[in-house]
């Protein structure tokens, strides 16, 4: 049996094909009954004249929506037709899986789709929807755009271990499983072994991957598990080439999607992609602070030397007005709350050579040159109040020869956010994981 797909139907006027899919919609008339077949490719209305084959109508009429069927029948020419002017006169029918009914939500009915939470119970369900099965197809164009880009620079590819037999950059938000007869714990970042390659002497490394945070957050923007985009060069001069690069990458990744989906983007989601200008606006923090001081914005005392989520929107919007630009880096963070290993200043070392990438006003990426220097990075280790001995196996990473480095770490699920102007980071993956998730 040769399947033809519904998208290419214009291309088999006149002859007999076989088609697999959803039954989305029956109208069930007296003498006629049409059924809206959908696969991922496009809709389709069958049509069946129930006085010629009775028995076969009323099969039909048993039918519940999402039934998965295989249809065999005639495509002919019809104007009426708003689904693309044609239709399949039907000839036969298999249920290959018929669908319960009611469904517990119809995930047609864009109009009363249930609370996003009842909808992660029946996601297999909620992926059937348009915006969904599209958004996959972006992310998969968007993935491989990056991978292209670095290609193209020379990076290599590497998968580093997701159990670890330490923390990889603090004790916290981390999950701790039990290894055996010892503890070990899920990787929160890619860090020190991408570190451990530029060490190595492969200068240029990528890897996508799993993440894991133990963070007790309900936002819309946070999750235990999401998929890591992470990046690190080598003999660099500053963070500055970091960002360079960054700005470049992402600009060569947006323009891809607009290419291939700029126009169904459009239709679905309502978003006309913008590729970035390059280079995007930058910022110190000192800087930063100052805008939002004279806007009147107070940041939590809990965040000092830090940004919050709406400290973040209100320096996307400054920016977004004088530089009419979705994207910029705020740089030279604090010590205060940086991690051990980002380079500080040399001639002010109370801040680091760092970046965060704020995009739409959220957070996608931190970065920073890093420390390389066997002796600074024990002492601001040893300043930052770590314990040397479970961290000694990535300081020995640097007593043999080490390069100047620098990378990011950045959450695939936000750029989705920011690409698709999504609300909330749970329509942006396949399946969530979150502090109350662990289903389905």
């Amino acid at each position: 049996m040769d399947r033809t797909p519904i998208g290419s139907l214009k291309e088999h006027l006149n002859e007999t094909v076989t088609i697999q899919g959803w039954l989305q919609t029956l109208r069930d008339q007296k003498n006629m009954q049409f059924l809206i077949m959908r696969d991922r490719t496009g809709l389709v209305q069958v049509a069946h004249y129930r006085p010629g084959n009775p028995e076969l109508g009323d099969m039909i009429s048993t039918l519940g929506s999402e039934s998965a069927l295989t249809i065999t029948g005639k495509v002919v020419e019809n104007k009426v037709v708003k689904l693309g002017g044609l239709e399949i006169q039907l000839e036969t029918l298999t249920v290959e899986n018929a669908a319960e009914t009611p469904l517990p939500f119809d995930p047609f009915d864009n109009d009363n789709l249930p609370a996003i939470d009842f909808r992660m119970d029946w996601r297999y369900l909620d992926l059937r929807r348009e915006q969904n099965l599209l958004l996959f197809k972006v992310q998969t164009v968007l993935e491989h755009a990056m991978r292209e880009y670095w290609l193209e620079n020379q990076f290599i590819e590497i998968h580093s271990p997701k159990i670890t037999g330490s923390p990889s950059e603090s004790g916290a938000e981390l999950f701790e499983v039990l290894y055996f007869e010892r503890k070990a714990y899920l990787a929160q970042s890619p860090q020190f072994y991408k570190q451990m390659a530029m060490a190595a002497g492969f200068e240029r490394v990528f890897e996508i991957g799993p993440v894991f945070r133990a963070d007790p957050s309900f936002t819309s923007r946070h999750m235990t598990e999401f998929t890591g985009l992470d990046m690190e060069i080598s003999w660099i001069e500053s963070h500055e080439d970091v960002m360079a690069f960054t700005e470049k990458w992402l600009q060569y990744a947006y323009k891809r999607v607009k290419e291939t989906y700029g126009s169904e983007i459009q239709a679905v989601f309502g978003v006309d992609i913008k590729v970035p200008e390059v280079p995007f606006p930058r910022l110190t923090m000192a800087e930063a602070y100052a805008i939002l001081k004279a806007q009147g914005y107070k940041l939590p005392p809990e965040r000092k030397g830090d940004l919050d989520p709406g400290g973040e929107r209100a320096i996307a919007d400054y920016v977004k007005e004088k530089y009419d630009s979705d994207f910029l880096f705020v740089i030279d963070w604090p010590i205060s709350v940086r991690p051990f290993y980002h380079m500080r200043h040399p001639d002010a070392p109370e801040l680091t050579r760092s970046f965060d990438l704020i995009a739409g006003g959220l957070e996608i990426a931190t970065g920073a040159q890093r420390e390389h220097r066997y002796e600074v990075l024990r002492q601001q280790a040893l300043e930052k109040g770590l314990g040397l001995e479970n961290i000694q196996y990535y300081l020995d990473f640097f007593r043999y020869g080490a390069p100047p480095h620098g990378g990011f770490g950045m959450g695939l699920s936000r750029v989705l956010m920011v690409l698709l102007g999504l609300p909330n980071i749970r329509e942006s993956v396949f399946l969530f994981r979150g502090p109350n998730r662990l289903t389905p």
